[in-house]
This record gives structure tokens, sequence and C-alpha cells, in this order.
């Protein structure tokens, strides 16, 4: 096992690290940029040290002073989080040949599943059911009104190298194909330096499912369910849960099979998900992160499962603490992502906690890294606490999370809670029945 690990990212992530770092021994360095100094996985940390100003691409970005902070604590494996450098496959061959241990995949699967068109065509070799599309990327327009044509509209055109919606545009017509190409295209271009594209079957009310899967790196692998995500605002989930309320035991294990044995059949190392879009009964792959998910604590929920924990292990060189059949999936788990912005239009609003005070009993957990007098940085994302809950059943989740909600003080900025009061009362939510235009649609009616 390591002795000391460094963790390459901020906020609640990096706590969550952190804790579990503790638990087992570990010892942890937390880096930051001048504008964390105060930050609370800064203060949790067994030690510190500040590797740039503000921006992140001064900071949290930059390979060499991460790579320099390890030298400098004795720091042997690094942990990434999520976001930042945590799916740069560069950043993890960068750490293997200063003879550091990146906790996660290798470079190779990251490049793998960074590339869109790549991950499919791997997917679909190792039997994961994909959405129909294009062969490949489409760079030009004739070959685009081509292959729309022979699928059919709705088609939606997609960055290979995307993420979070961007480079991705619809096209319900043959009138609006070429603006769509050309706009995607050149967002693409502006977001990630690669213009390329490619063309998928648009599905018109499909629920987003993501498995959680893990692997050993020696060909072991199990997934633990799944979550569905499909309450999302502009491409990003704003709300999560597990299991899904869409999906019976028999299509969870079907699916969960298929992925876990993929994920085997790789050689995958570490935590991962695998993202479908899910209607009339079938899957169809979108994408596959490889790293920890936003919402990780609701499988873990579930599942009993420190995934965080089983992270460090596996990368230690330490064989996976349960097998399939250890996992029993008991009860409901839903989260929420609480952002400091300001409704109606989400605006981001940093400032200064007046008061923070955290809901607790039975069933709730919350992370986050604010305290009172924290200063919200206006420099990175606007998500400051995750508040999940779990329930015997998804009923009492509800309630539970309606309580959790009343007893969460965050003040002297806005958020978004007061979204989820009024989500909680809607009908489609009490009942599990929405899809991924539910909420775009409810937005645009109740908060303009």
């Amino acid at each position: 096992m390591f002795s000391k690990i460094l963790i390459a990212n901020r906020g609640e992530i990096a706590l969550r690290v952190i804790r579990a770092a503790r638990e087992m021994g570990v010892g942890t360095v937390a880096v930051h940029s001048t504008a964390d100094a105060d930050a609370m996985h800064v203060r949790m940390a067994d030690e510190s040290v500040c590797i740039g100003p503000a921006p992140s691409n001064e900071s949290y970005l930059s390979m060499a002073a991460i790579l320099s902070a390890c030298e400098i604590t004795g720091a042997e494996a690094i942990h990434p989080g999520y976001g930042f450098l945590s799916e740069n496959p560069n950043f993890v061959q960068a750490v293997e040949d200063h003879g550091l241990k990146f906790i996660g995949p290798s470079a190779e699967h990251i490049r793998m599943m960074g590339d869109k068109i790549t991950a499919k065509d791997t997917m679909k070799a190792l039997g994961v059911p994909c959405v129909p599309g294009s062969d490949g990327a489409v760079n030009h327009m004739e070959t685009a009104q081509a292959v729309a044509d022979a699928m059919g509209y709705p088609v939606i055109i997609k960055a290979t190298a995307g993420g979070g919606g961007r480079g991705m545009k619809l096209a319900r017509s043959a009138d609006e194909l070429e603006t769509a190409f050309r706009t995607a295209r050149s967002e693409a271009k502006a977001a990630f330096g690669n213009d390329e594209v490619y063309i998928e079957k648009y599905l018109g009310q499909p629920r987003h499912i993501e498995v959680q899967v893990f692997g050993d790196g020696r060909g072991h692998a199990v997934h633990l369910g799944e979550r569905d995500c499909s309450l999302q605002r502009r491409h990003q989930k704003v709300l999560e849960e597990a299991p899904g309320p869409a999906i019976d035991a028999a299509t969870r294990a079907r699916i969960g099979e298929t992925c876990a044995k993929a994920v085997a059949d790789l050689g995958y190392e570490g935590a991962g998900t695998i993202e479908f879009l899910f209607e009339n009964g079938e899957f169809y792959f979108i994408e596959m992160n490889t790293r920890l998910q936003v919402e990780h604590p609701v499988t873990e929920a579930i599942f009993g499962v420190d995934l965080v924990r089983e992270q460090i292990r596996v990368a230690a060189g330490e064989p996976m603490s349960f097998t399939q059949d250890d996992l029993e999936l008991r009860g409901h788990a839903i989260e929420v992502r609480i952002n400091a912005e300001r409704l109606p239009n989400f605006a981001p609003c940093p400032g200064k906690i007046t008061q923070y005070h955290a809901p607790g009993g039975l069933g709730v957990r919350i992370d986050s890294a604010l305290y009172d007098g924290y200063r919200i940085p206006p420099y990175y994302d606007s998500l400051i606490a995750k508040l999940i809950v779990h329930g015997r059943d998804r009923p009492e989740a509800l309630a539970r999370l309606h309580r959790a909600l009343t007893e969460l003080i965050v003040d002297g900025v806005d958020t978004t809670v007061p979204l989820f009061h009024a989500l909680l009362h809607e009908p489609a939510i009490q009942s599990g029945d929405y899809t991924i235009h539910w909420l775009e649609g409810w937005l645009e009616k109740n908060v303009g």
C-alpha cells in the first residue's frame, strides 16, 4: 500500500479522496492555487503545496507543477478526482514516466475512450449495443448528407473529442443539416482543438442510463448496477438516482453483465462508467468515462462500498475486495447537485458563505467543501455541494431528500436549492417517469 498520495484536484472531490485515504492510513498531499489557499481540502490534507495562480491552466491543469509537488513531498501516487487532468492520457503517461502511479486506468484506455469513434468501435467489437451512426468521422458535407439520408432524420452531429454537450448539434431535417454540421465542427475546434465529428441517429425520448464498472487491470471486473441521470440541463446532469426507475432486475443483470465482460476483456483498471441512451427497452452506448463520476455516491449508498478506497487498493496492486456475487443492491439513493448559481438564468454566483448548516440524520450524506466564512472563488465550476439520500425504497428516498433540503442552509450566495424544492412536487419526478428532455421543457415553462 502507498504511504502517501497526492490529490490533483480541489473542492469536495479532493476532500472525498482525503477521507478515504485517511481511513486506510495513507498520507495525503493537497495541491492548490493561490485562490484556494484557505480551501477545506487544503486544511484537511496532511500536507499542501501551492502550484500556481488562480487560473486552472496555470495551476490545476499544470502537469509540471503537479509532478513537482509529488517530488517535493515524496508522494508515490496521484489521484486525479474528476475533471481537470483526470482523463488526459498525456498526464497519465507523464506520471508513469516519473516513476509514480496514476490511480486510474492506463493512458491507452483513456485515449481509446476519449475518442468517441474509437470508443464506439471498441465497444461494438466487445458486444456492447451502440446507437446506429456513421462509420467513423464525417469530414465533408456531402458525406454527412448521404449518411443522414440513409439513416433517416432526425440525426445528431457530435464531436469525436467531445463532452458536456459541446460540439453537439441536432438536425431534424435535411434543411437543418448543413448549419448543424458546420456549427458542430466549429464548436468542436474551439473547445477541443479537433473539428472531427460523427453522426448518430437521434433518439426521441430516451433516458440517460449509466453503468458503474470496476476492473482490477488483470482481466477481472464487476458491475455495480446503473444510475439514471436523465434530469439534465444543457447536457449537464442535475439529479441522479440509483437504481434507475425504468430498469427491472432482469434488464439490470443483462446490461451489467455485458459491461463487466467488456471491461474485463479490455483489462481495464479502476472505476469507469459506461453511458447509454435507453429507449423502448434497448440500450445504446454513447461514451465511457474513464474516471470516478460526480454521482458515484448513489452507487456507494445502494451497494455499501467505498469506490475511492477500492481505486486506491487496486492501484497499489491489491485485489478487489469484492466479487460480483458479493454485491447486493439495497434500497434507493438520490443525489442532487447544488450549484452556486442565480435563478432563473443559472448565472454563477461566487461570494462569501455567511452561514452554512449541513443536514443530517439517517440516510443523509453531503459531500461539500463549504464552511462558514468560506469565499467561493469565481474561477472554477459552480458545484458547491452534493446532497445524497438513501432509503429503503424510492418513496422513502424522495421524502428524505425533501426533509434534508429543508434542513440545508447556505447563506451569502444564491444556490439551486429552490429548483429542487420545486421539482420534488412534480408528478413526473414523484413517479420517476421522465426522459432527458423533460427538465428542459419544465424549466422553459416554470423558470424562464
